[in-house]
């Protein structure tokens, strides 16, 4: 792994922007920039930094890591469901298919946890009657492991509005997914969230729950985004969390939730401006999401040259 003085050292060079000239019009996401070409998007990941629905920060590398951590993930589960990437010709950016997104988010659960009003243990715990229409056997405590993985679709975020509870039958009666097609994308998605399962466990993590999202490519269902990074799934080590369990203690988190908490520890919960987040801390979090991408691919992460957008141009100019 790089070290922290490598880390410290870059993060004056964050990419918070990715103005790469002759690419046209721009639009910007909460942690990437995206450019449409033609039936092409061309994916910028950045290094901001995203929680309580407002971009808080940088954090230095994060954005290679998301890309090409997301990239890895398409590849082990090719076989299984089609994806949008045509290319990734620098460490920040991904060339993809232009894919139609459905309206709806597939978030897949292997676990019983959470704390927020919707999440599938606050309702279980309240007592709330087949959660997300799902049969749930009695006696679950949080964090216990599900008899199998659960989805509890959610409609797709709209200015933050991503928490609206819906079961699988609402997807089709709204209309929101034609039945075969919500049938087939269900079935993708569980079999890609059991094989994350596996390649998890076999890096000593335990992936808990995750997001993934569907389009058509071609008429046919393709991922899109990103799937099984720090930030779009929940991690525990699991050594930690074979100590915690039955217990008071809640396991060690491998994912966004290490830099959300300690948001919340210093007061803040995402009304008015957030703390400034020390080089220390920022040299530990950035730490933590290349550990994320070393233990789960076996690779070494190895960085980018800066200026990132200077770089950015010249892999786009050099591509097919």
């Amino acid at each position: 792994m790089i070290s922290n003085d490598e880390i410290t050292a870059a993060i004056p060079h964050a990419l918070l922007r990715a103005d790469v000239p002759g690419l046209g019009p721009r639009s910007e996401g909460k942690v990437r920039d995206i450019y449409v070409q033609g039936d092409r998007r061309i994916l910028i990941t950045t290094d901001r930094v995203s929680a309580f629905d407002r971009v808080l920060g940088a954090i230095p590398f994060k954005g290679q890591v998301l890309n090409q951590l997301a990239a890895w993930w398409f590849e082990q589960v090719g076989d299984i469901v089609a994806n949008h990437v045509i290319d990734v010709p620098d460490p920040n950016v991904t060339i993809a298919h232009e894919a139609d997104a459905l309206p709806v988010e597939v978030i897949v659960r292997g676990y019983i946890t959470g704390v927020t009003s919707t999440s599938l243990w606050t309702l279980y715990n309240a007592g709330v009657e087949r959660p997300y229409g799902l049969d749930l056997p009695p006696g679950l405590r949080k964090n216990d492991p599900l008899p199998e993985p659960v989805i509890t679709p959610t409609t797709k975020a709209t200015g933050g509005a991503h928490d609206e509870r819906l079961t699988s039958v609402e997807v089709v009666e709204r209309g929101l997914v034609e039945p075969v097609l919500w049938q087939e994308i269900q079935q993708a998605a569980l079999a890609v969230f059991r094989r994350g399962q596996q390649i998890a466990r076999r890096a000593g993590l335990i992936l808990v729950d995750t997001k993934y999202e569907f389009g058509l490519i071609d008429g046919r269902p393709a991922l899109i985004d990103e799937i099984h990074t720090p930030d779009s799934s929940r991690y525990w080590v699991a050594d930690s969390y074979d100590a915690a369990h039955g217990s008071d203690q809640e396991p060690q988190n491998f994912d966004k939730e290490f830099l959300r908490l300690w948001f919340v520890d210093q007061g803040y919960r995402g009304d008015g401006p957030p703390p400034a987040m020390p080089p220390e801390f920022i040299a530990q979090v950035a730490a933590r999401y290349i550990a994320a991408y070393e233990r789960l691919t076996g690779r070494e992460f190895v960085p980018g040259a800066q200026p990132a957008s200077e770089r950015i141009a010249r892999a786009l100019a050099s591509w097919g």
